[in-house]
């Protein structure tokens, strides 16, 4: 018998308090098989079990406050003594030979080998993505399920993602509800696998056991050979190729106390964690976090930044109020914004363009793209436009890192483009965009503007960006001051155009200008660079030429 006991949890921290017991008596676990989920004055924590074997008895509840050291679970591990002397000083009938050969009997068992019994955990969801919440489940207990069949909805801070099977067969068990926030890695359905054989566990035999000799029996029965279980490979979570360098206790340390152990800067051989790595960066967070509620402000690893929010007042005094969570997309797109705006020191630059014949020309070629079901926009010719200005001024095309005092630049052209959605501002990225026509980018904007805003978009779609554009001109306004989309170094917004009298050759004339605002990097890009940037972006509006003779 062995016994699961609550494992050290950090520095000062000597309880905490149970929120889940994933396993009850009569359980098979593995070794790091996650058993509960705790939660401490610093974390919630999923705690992995030490121990392999069939859980005898479970010592806590969930709502329980548990001690660090005190015993949670009892397991008898597999194939142990103690199971083999329950079954030996189980009570006997008064016809010792026939119970002899029940009990062989029900030792004697078919198991489905291939049992097809596997566990669907949540895969790696993308860099920095721990948890996410369940959506909608696409399906029910007792489902066949195909592989790549989507099984259920979520929404990350990122995106939201339908999850597909990793194995197929019939659903046997769901472990998660819509509404809830599963973690990377835990167990999210159970599926019985379609190819079932049957094999028997043979028991060795052993002489009838007289009633009056049964307490005499000093030493067990030899353990009893079991199979193991089938691992099915599809059923495993895919390891990151960029995992971190740690030994499985390092790992386990890492898991317990909260840290992410990809986070971690490693000090031994080619960047190897240790346990005192892991222990420093726990107390660094710490810091932070002390930091954070005094008001201050800490940068941890990866340029995450801690940040203090002073408390506010009781609403409720001056009248009714409704509370609502934040979205998982707005809680992202705030922590975001804030560390964009902290770290950069951001210029914005101001002028407007004159698009009165481009207006023109879009008219005469909107019956064309309409006939093609598609739409010309003024975004539409702006990313080609502005692809063509990241080739003239390659210092707009390129990413910082302070850490390393290196600038990287880039040779490959992706155009974010800031959309609107009744869950918070997404920025979908169009690919390769210079070598797509205005005809394909007209069909790639109303393609990722659709998927943003049905909230099919996947993480793919949102990544890889080297500048944004944002275009308020459909709402109103004659500008305004768009924040940097770190680690992009600039962003342009377009506001709405407007008739004006502009003074051109010695006389007023009513011209259609159009307000853009160029926000960028100052630590990277200078004032000079900056109006050219914005300048040569004006005059390709203004003579499209420009861009096919200097694009």
């Amino acid at each position: 018998m062995k016994e699961f006991k609550l494992p050290e949890l950090g520095e000062n921290i000597t309880s905490a308090s149970v929120l889940k017991v994933n396993v009850k008596p009569g359980d098979y676990i593995e070794l790091d098989q996650t058993v509960l989920e705790i939660e401490t004055d610093k974390a919630t924590i999923e705690v992995p079990s030490t121990v392999s074997g069939k859980i005898v008895e479970v010592l806590i509840n969930e709502g329980d406050k548990a001690e660090v050291g005190a015993v949670l679970i009892k397991v008898a591990e597999s194939g142990s003594n103690s199971e083999i002397a329950t079954t030996v000083n189980a009570p006997l009938a008064t016809e010792p030979q026939k119970q002899t050969e029940e009990n062989k009997e029900d030792l004697t068992q078919e198991k489905e080998a291939a049992s097809g019994r596997v566990d669907f955990i949540l895969p790696e969801l993308g860099e920095n993505i721990s948890a996410a919440d369940i959506l909608k489940l696409l399906v029910n207990v007792g489902d066949f399920i195909e592989k790549e069949q989507s099984v259920l909805e979520i929404e990350t801070d990122k995106a939201t993602i339908e999850v597909p099977s990793t194995v197929t067969g019939k659903v046997t068990e769901i472990f998660v509800k819509e509404g809830e926030k599963a973690k990377v890695g835990s167990v999210i359905l159970q599926v019985e696998g379609t190819g079932k054989t049957t094999t028997k566990t043979e028991i060795p035999k052993r002489p009838s056991i007289p009633l009056e000799e049964t307490k005499k029996v000093e030493k067990p029965v030899q353990p009893v050979a079991e199979n193991k279980p089938i691992v099915i490979a599809d059923s495993q979570p895919p390891i990151s190729k960029n995992a971190a360098p740690a030994a499985p206790s390092v790992r386990r340390l890492a898991r317990e106390i909260g840290v992410d152990i990809n986070r971690v800067p490693g000090s031994g051989p080619g960047g190897r964690i240790s346990l005192d790595d892991v222990k420093a960066y726990s107390k660094k967070l710490q810091k932070a976090t002390r930091s954070a509620q005094l008001g201050g402000s800490e940068v941890l690893a990866g340029g995450r930044v801690g940040m203090g929010y002073l408390p506010l007042p009781d609403f409720t005094k001056f009248g009714n109020v409704d509370v609502k969570p934040m979205s998982n997309i707005r809680i992202k797109t705030a922590d975001h914004l804030s560390y964009a705006w902290q770290i950069i020191p951001h210029v914005t630059q101001f002028d407007k363009a004159d698009v009165t014949d481009l207006e023109e020309w879009r008219k005469q070629y909107s019956a064309y793209f309409e006939i093609k079901k598609s739409k010309l926009t003024v975004t539409a010719m702006l990313v080609k436009i502005i692809t063509s200005a990241l080739k003239v001024f390659p210092q707009f095309n390129s990413s910082i890192d302070m850490e390393k005092k290196e600038i990287i630049y880039k040779n490959y052209y992706n155009v974010g483009i800031a959309v609107d959605t009744e869950h918070g501002l997404m920025v979908p990225v169009i690919k390769n965009t210079d070598k797509l026509n205005i005809f394909e980018i007209s069909q790639e904007l109303t393609t990722i503007a659709e998927k943003a805003r049905n909230r099919k978009v996947s993480l793919d779609d949102l990544q890889g960006g080297c500048i944004t554009i944002t275009n308020l001109g459909g709402i109103g306004g004659n500008g305004f001051t768009p924040i940097v989309n770190s680690p992009e170094v600039a962003i342009l917004g377009v506001s709405r155009s407007s008739y004006e009298q502009v003074y051109i050759n010695g006389k007023f004339e009513t011209r259609l200008m159009l307000p853009l605002s160029l926000s960028y990097d100052h630590r990277i890009i200078d004032g000079a660079d900056g109006i050219r940037f914005l300048r040569w972006i004006i005059e390709a509006l203004q003579n499209p030429m420009k861009v096919l003779i200097e694009g």
